[in-house]
């Protein structure tokens, strides 16, 4: 089957687009409003987007009715900072109850008693248990549709636990240690990211070209 998107209601485009990218990194997001107090909220339309520098990008849906920004993206607008912390297995349940809607002057961190940690050169506090956590500043925030913003950040910092490094010399990171978790299809599925398989990437081979092109020739 082919789907025009414009042509679909915005639940269809949403289903199309989580049942197939998959999986996709949860992106914890922790900010500070201009009241204070903290927001915790999980994002999986998030990825590293670049290295020089080095860049992450979010992608933030606006609440469903109002069509108002949810708290991260008003924090992240009006103040301009956020930490970006990866989620293990261990905080699974922490993470989900982040999720509710919570009023906009109660706390995430309050409500799902998650433990934080001051960061070193933002405002909005590392999720003490995450093992990465990355500072970043907004570099650019753009409103593309009526239901979302997309929010490009620069990590000023970056917070790897001391026991997944693996040769701090090399900077050799023990990935699959840390037990991180990502979306996928169907609301609440997730999956563990230490299922990994390797294959080596190769160089180009001028044979293997011309073989390829005489087998299609051949067919």
């Amino acid at each position: 089957m082919q789907f025009t998107m414009a042509d679909l209601p915005v639940r269809d485009r949403y289903k199309i687009l989580v049942s197939t990218v998959t999986p996709r990194p949860i992106a914890w997001v922790t900010t500070k409003g201009s009241n204070g107090v903290v927001n915790a909220a999980p994002y999986s339309f998030f990825n590293a987007m670049g290295d020089d520098p080095a860049l992450v990008v979010l992608g933030l849906l606006k609440a469903v009715g109002t069509g108002e920004d949810k708290d991260t993206a008003t924090n992240i607008l009006e103040m301009g900072e956020f930490v970006v912390n990866l989620v293990g297995e261990h905080d699974a349940e922490a993470m989900n109850l982040s999720c509710v809607d919570t009023p906009r002057d109660v706390s995430e961190i309050d409500y799902a008693g998650i433990a934080v940690t001051p960061a070193t050169l933002v405002a909005p506090p590392l999720i003490a248990s995450a093992p990465v956590s990355f500072e970043c500043r907004k570099v650019e925030a753009l409103a593309i549709g009526p239901r979302q913003v997309i929010v490009i950040g620069e990590v000023l910092m970056a917070h790897i636990k001391d026991e997944f490094i693996a040769d701090p010399a090399r900077l050799r990171i023990d990935t699959r240690a840390m037990k991180l978790i990502g979306r996928v299809h169907g609301p609440g599925i997730y999956v563990r990211n230490s299922d990994t398989f390797s294959m080596d990437r190769g160089a180009f081979d001028p044979d293997h070209l011309h073989r390829m092109l005489a087998e299609r020739d051949a067919g």
